[in-house]
């Protein structure tokens, strides 16, 4: 079983099994806060950031056919990387899950220098992974996590991870819930994208 930021799509759907929805999450831009820069439309002829081999890949290029704008492509080897390319300066914005980049900033060493912006370039759930053949196993994940999330207990839970000091560093997302996790709580679903 994996538990990270995998997003549940229909193309992975093919070879694993995904759990209902354990978060929601929206692909979105980090840029410096003083850039100016607050839409897609704000990056034509910028160096634009992501990683390797994840989804943020593809809507950036759908979006910039369909805004016909043209960014320069730069990938980072994971997102350690990637951020390190917006706080040098080398890409005008990192396109990420909100999730990833709220992170990165509230870990970085000025985080007032770094906001989210921009409408979302996708919606994406985030699943639990695991083998394709343990239908029982599924079963018993799906149960446990729907059980959690209907007694509401994942608002304390979301509470304490996203919205309150994390320890030993005690860095905080502050990171409220969404509009689109709320609604994944409260009626659990494991359809991918």
């Amino acid at each position: 079983m994996e538990c990270g930021s995998t997003t549940n799509s229909k193309e992975r759907q093919k070879q694993v099994a995904f759990s209902v929805a354990h978060y929601v999450t929206s692909v979105r831009m980090a840029v410096k806060a003083n850039s100016g820069i607050k839409t897609l439309d704000d990056l034509d002829g910028k160096p634009v950031v992501t990683t390797t081999g994840t989804t943020s890949d593809r809507y950036i290029k759908q979006n910039e056919k369909g805004k016909q704008i043209n960014v320069k492509n730069l990938y980072g080897k994971d997102h350690a990387e990637s951020f390190l390319m917006l706080e040098s300066g080398r890409a005008a914005a990192f396109v990420m899950d909100d999730v990833l980049l709220a992170g990165l900033i509230a870990q970085s060493k000025n985080p007032k220098e770094f906001i989210i912006v921009g409408p979302a370039l996708s919606v994406e759930p985030y699943g639990l992974m695991f083998r394709k053949d343990d239908p029982q196993f599924k079963e018993l994940v799906d149960k446990t996590l729907t059980s959690t999330m209907k007694s509401g207990a994942i608002n304390t839970i979301y509470s304490k991870w996203f919205m309150k000091p994390i320890p030993p560093k005690n860095v905080n997302l502050n990171l409220p819930m969404s509009a689109k996790l709320k609604e994944a709580f409260k009626n659990p679903t494991d359809q991918g994208v």
